[in-house]
């Protein structure tokens, strides 16, 4: 996908998630959720010195850590993603590959962050309380081993 630039930044309200080959049928699933967080990683310094060399540190580029993502929606009752989530406490973790998906006021894609070897690690049900005027959230956090951007 060519890389589109305008003057306006864009919203970060129109997103979506895929993830490849979850679903009962092996096709990819998406779904709409409120919040995605997680879209970073951090490559660890390993510092070095020899004896011989000045006073300063050598830093060099160590291993590569990346975020788990964090994404909560609100109960639908559809539930792909909770089988996958149920898959793993069974001990049959599935790994998929997976994006998620920017998309601007048309709902056109304009830019994709592509994750790998994901699988979910942790579900959080939503918090009932019948004095609240709230929706019910759940969240779900997903590890994986690469993030790449396809802008």
């Amino acid at each position: 996908m060519p890389a589109i630039q305008r003057n306006d930044p864009y919203s970060s309200y129109n997103f979506l998630i895929t993830v490849n080959g979850i679903s009962n049928d092996g096709n990819a699933v998406s779904g709409s959720f409120k919040e995605i967080g997680g879209l970073e990683f951090e490559v660890s310094p390993i510092e070095y010195r020899n004896g011989s060399e000045a006073t300063t540190v050598r830093k060099m580029p160590g291993l590569v850590k990346y975020t788990n993502l964090s994404c909560k929606r609100g109960i639908t009752g559809d539930l792909v993603f909770w089988n996958w989530v149920l898959a793993g406490v069974k001990g049959q973790v599935q790994r998929a590959d997976g994006s998620i998906i920017l998309l601007d006021e048309n709902r056109a894609e304009v830019m994709r962050w592509n994750f790998r070897r994901a699988w979910p690690s942790k579900y959080t049900g939503p918090s009932l309380n019948a004095a609240n005027n709230e929706i019910a959230l759940e969240s779900l956090e997903i590890c994986h081993e690469g993030l790449e951007i396809d802008a």
